[in-house]
């Protein structure tokens, strides 16, 4: 299994769903710091996937369903991942660090190969953009930088994900802190 040195900040039951939303779509979370590791830094020549998922309401209204609708697209990255904000806390501070020169934030997403940043797309980029838009972003950077094919599920599996549009001063906080 894996050790949690920090507890989470929210209910695991409140936040489940919004784990769901990336888990459907093909996403792997990193829930420790050396699964962190273990698949960022690691020089194959593949291309990682990082989302750094959160409980506010722009990855609720615009990340998961972005980054889900991006990876409809024909060409997208070798491995998907995800850590969560508040909750994977001390993976989350591992992809912090490993995103050298920018400002940490939550919803995020970067693009890693041979464990640097290759694309980042910080939350100023993703509040108050429509899911279209960043998706867009996003396989924009899919093409110059990635060339697994897609999509990542089929589009029968896509249409199926339920979205929660939950704003984090609605979830409750976890009572074991």
């Amino acid at each position: 299994m894996f050790t949690i040195t920090r507890p989470p900040m929210y209910d695991e039951t409140a936040v489940q769903p919004m784990r769901d939303e990336l888990l459907a779509v093909g996403f792997e979370e990193l829930r420790t710091k050396e699964a962190v590791e273990n698949t960022l830094q690691v020089n194959d020549d593949k291309t990682v996937l990082v989302v750094v998922n959160s409980v506010c309401g722009c990855a609720a209204g615009g990340a998961r369903p972005g980054v889900s609708e991006a990876l409809q697209h024909s060409i997208i990255p070798d491995k998907l991942t995800t850590v969560f904000a508040g909750q994977d806390r001390d993976a989350v501070d591992k992809v912090r660090e490993l995103i050298v020169g920018e400002t940490p934030s939550s919803p995020s997403m970067a693009i890693f190969k041979n464990g640097k940043v290759i694309f980042f797309l910080p939350r100023f980029e993703i509040e108050g953009y429509s899911p279209d838009q960043i998706a867009k972003k996003l396989t924009d950077a899919f093409d110059e930088f990635c060339n697994r094919q897609g999509p990542s599920v089929s589009k029968e599996q896509y249409e199926a994900v339920q979205y929660a549009k939950t704003c984090g001063s609605k979830i409750p906080l976890n009572q074991t802190n």
